[in-house]
């Protein structure tokens, strides 16, 4: 079976034709989003399809909210579609794409079978203590405030990988997995069960990334509120004008580290902030396991940013993490442990195609 997985993310449609039995290399098509927010889905979806080689025999998603309803891979059916329209405000930079994708796709390729997989499925392990908020009960019961989780095809991915790369079976280890990139977040996994994570209800939970603030203190937000600044303004400001962004004036992890390398003090703070932020979810997630097996990177910058990643575990040295990594190409075990420090590429689309060949079978 060749699966193709449509993975929308914010500037781009990220393609990819794999077979899940096999370990080839995927064929794979990008395509640029243009500008607003109802783009023009179908001709996106053709200019990604387009390059590639051969046809596929069915069609995966990733979509990175599913709510408390989708917690498994689930065939894409109008009733899904609508759902995952209604998620919209709680991940406003993927839900809505997710969806137009999953439209134009089904229309171009209507004689496959389309299968939507969720990055908050993994997390649906997650115990009480580590989902419910503090807030009052009846909040929570007419509003479903709950925490979600996401990255969960990654992190499901570097629990497979990690326990190749150390030679153990997945049910054995303790892990914490960071995912640095555009978006962050950092998750606990225990025997292969996610039982702490730093995203919530929404994407804008947790670790400072590279437009979006992370945690920050509620009272800003009522004070920004009760000063004027608009919801929509607010919404704008944390998720696109915050994060590396908003510190440094550029997003990219790697424009930032040269920019700090030249002297710019405003790129160098972005990255000790940045590096802080990490430490600290780190050894959060560590805390919801009695032991820690390895840290695992992964994302864009947990790949490739050498800095960065010296810069974190040098700040985790109360957890025993060791403060000098082997530089590395690819997935390999940077630092000997317990705990060891691990990199892994992220591949949700390995994941996608064997949860979409699984659920067909």
């Amino acid at each position: 079976m060749r699966v193709l997985v449509l993975n929308p993310g914010s500037s781009t449609l990220k393609a990819s034709l794999l077979d899940p039995e096999r370990d080839d290399p995927p064929d794979i098509g990008v395509a640029e989003w243009p500008a607003g927010r109802d783009a023009d889905a179908p001709r996106v979806v053709a200019d990604a399809l387009a390059q590639l080689p051969a046809t596929a025999d069915a069609v995966g998603y990733r979509v990175v909210h599913g709510g408390s309803r989708y917690r498994a891979a689930t065939r894409v059916d109008d009733e899904l579609l609508d759902a995952v329209e209604a998620l919209d405000a709680l991940a406003p930079l993927h839900n809505h794409r997710a969806a137009l994708v999953m439209r134009a796709a089904g229309d171009a390729l209507p004689d496959l079978p389309h299968v939507a997989c969720f990055d908050t499925a993994f997390h649906a392990t997650l115990p009480e203590e580590a989902w419910r908020y503090p807030v009052p009960a009846d909040w929570v019961d007419r509003w479903q405030l709950r925490r979600f989780g996401f990255h969960g095809l990654s992190v499901a991915w570097s629990t497979r990988r990690a326990a190749e790369l150390l030679h153990r079976p997945a049910d054995a280890l303790r892990l914490v997995v960071a995912h640095l990139g555009s978006g962050c977040s950092v998750t606990a996994v225990d025997g292969g069960r996610s039982v702490a994570t730093s995203m919530g209800m929404t994407p804008y939970e947790g670790l400072m990334m590279g437009t979006r603030s992370g945690s920050i203190d509620p009272g800003v937000l009522l004070y920004l509120l009760r000063s004027g600044l608009s919801p929509d303004d607010l919404d704008e400001g944390l998720t696109r004008r915050s994060g590396l962004l908003g510190v440094a004036g550029v997003a990219g992890a790697r424009e930032v580290e040269e920019a700090a390398m030249a002297g710019d003090t405003e790129a160098a703070m972005a990255l000790d902030l940045f590096a802080r932020s990490a430490a600290a979810g780190i050894a959060a997630a560590a805390t919801a396991l009695a032991s820690l097996d390895a840290l695992v990177f992964t994302g864009g910058i947990g790949e490739h940013a050498d800095r960065i990643r010296g810069d974190i575990v040098r700040r985790l040295a109360t957890l025993g993490v060791p403060g000098r990594l082997a530089p590395m190409e690819g997935d390999g075990v940077l630092a000997d442990g317990p705990p060891a420090v691990l990199v892994v590429e992220a591949r949700e689309d390995r994941v996608i195609a064997a949860e979409v060949a699984a659920l067909l079978r």
